[in-house]
């Protein structure tokens, strides 16, 4: 398997993790040489009930003995479309009261910044310095990391950059401004949550210019930050929502929340001016449904503050310097490279995977399966901090 892997599958890196996966279950990725690691970063925010949860599992079964797919996306009427969206639509505030389903979190972008343009007929947007949006053209032009943005230039124009939580945005948003968009707890950028007085002064210029408040929450939504979506921390509701990753229950699926009002723009002039052929895959959909069923109807969710509080009091200790974020979306600063990939490699060879972002060698990323249970959750501490020595 590995000689076809090296020949045949296109690598984004020079060197890849590498590990050959025989099954998963619960917290655990378990490689066909017989070890077993702790997923401690939810193949990236993705696995956030764990791997091969039981209901989860169940909806896939009764779903493919039905029907696959069908019809491009919004066309047809289908039973776990409709009622993944009912369901998600409940547990968010009135004005987001319809979901457009996509197959990404870079396709909930791309479609968000589409949306906004046609709907307000404006054609700039504002954006923030260390943010990731994604990697398609689009979601790139408003991504505040040149790392990522100048192997593709040229890219959209009139995308105005801001540093996140700094004031000086408030006087570029104008009634030539079609969005704003943020991730309301920066991820790649750092695990850097907003400042709330921050935030409602940039929804409030928003609403006096008629701009629209894009929060991207493909990291941080469905339990992470022990809400359902982060920006609950802060009482303050966007204008469109955009979603992924841990949406699916781990199948691809991505969407877009917004107004009956703004999503007309995707009807007229012409009829069908957005469309994906799979977005809102059946079993994507089905999938998705019961992992909100189990995340609304359990304490994961609040288990999201217990994993938070057991980490932050566990890890002060020599070497690191700062634990930021919100519950289980969390990011260990280090003292300095050497020791971050020393803690990160080791963690590895001991049996627990961890996340180094690509922002700074010397945080890491930590994005436990919200059913962490006590017991692995200290087997996983453990080993961060016999790697830190």
């Amino acid at each position: 398997m590995k000689e076809l892997f090296n020949r045949h599958i296109a690598h984004t890196s020079e060197h890849p993790i590498g590990l050959e996966i025989d099954y998963a279950e619960g917290p655990f990725i378990c490689t066909t040489d017989g070890r077993q690691y702790i997923d401690f970063i939810s193949g990236i925010a993705v696995s956030s009930l764990g791997h091969r949860h039981p209901e989860v599992i169940r909806a896939i079964e009764e779903q493919i003995s039905r029907h696959l797919h069908v019809m491009v996306y919004g066309e047809f009427i289908q039973k776990s479309q409709s009622e993944f969206a009912g369901l998600l639509t409940s547990l968010l505030p009135e004005n987001l009261d319809r979901i457009y389903f996509v197959n990404s979190g870079t396709e909930a972008n791309e479609a968000a910044l589409k949306l906004a343009r046609k709907h307000t007929g404006r054609k700039a947007f504002i954006a923030f310095n260390n943010s990731y949006h994604g990697d398609t053209m689009g979601s790139l032009s408003v991504t505040g990391r040149d790392v990522y943005r100048d192997p593709y230039l040229p890219l959209l124009s009139d995308v105005h950059f801001f540093d996140f939580n700094d004031s000086s945005v408030l006087k570029d948003i104008s009634n030539e401004t079609a969005a704003v968009i943020m991730e309301p707890i920066q991820g790649e950028g750092g695990i850097i949550p907003a400042n709330t007085d921050w935030l409602t002064s940039v929804r409030k210029k928003c609403s006096e210019t008629g701009t629209l408040l894009i929060f991207d929450e493909i990291q941080s939504g469905f339990g992470r930050t022990g809400k359902l979506f982060g920006f609950e921390h802060f009482d303050v509701i966007p204008d469109i929502l955009t979603m992924a990753k841990a949406m699916g229950g781990g199948l691809p699926i991505g969407g877009l929340a917004s107004s009956s009002e703004i999503f007309e723009a995707f009807k007229h002039n012409p009829p069908l001016n957005h469309v994906t052929t799979f977005g809102g895959h059946p079993v994507s959909c089905a999938s998705g449904h019961a992992a909100l069923k189990v995340l609304t109807n359990s304490n994961l969710m609040s288990n999201a503050a217990n994993i938070e509080q057991k980490i932050r009091a566990s890890l002060n200790i020599d070497g690191v310097v700062e634990i930021r974020g919100k519950g289980a979306m969390l990011g260990l600063e280090l003292e300095d490279k050497n020791l971050t990939e020393k803690m990160v490699i080791g963690a590895m060879n001991d049996g627990l995977i961890l996340g180094w972002t690509l922002h700074s060698n010397t945080l890491v990323r930590l994005a436990p399966p919200l059913i962490m249970d006590e017991k692995t959750l200290d087997r996983a501490i453990e080993i961060v901090i016999s790697n830190m020595k």
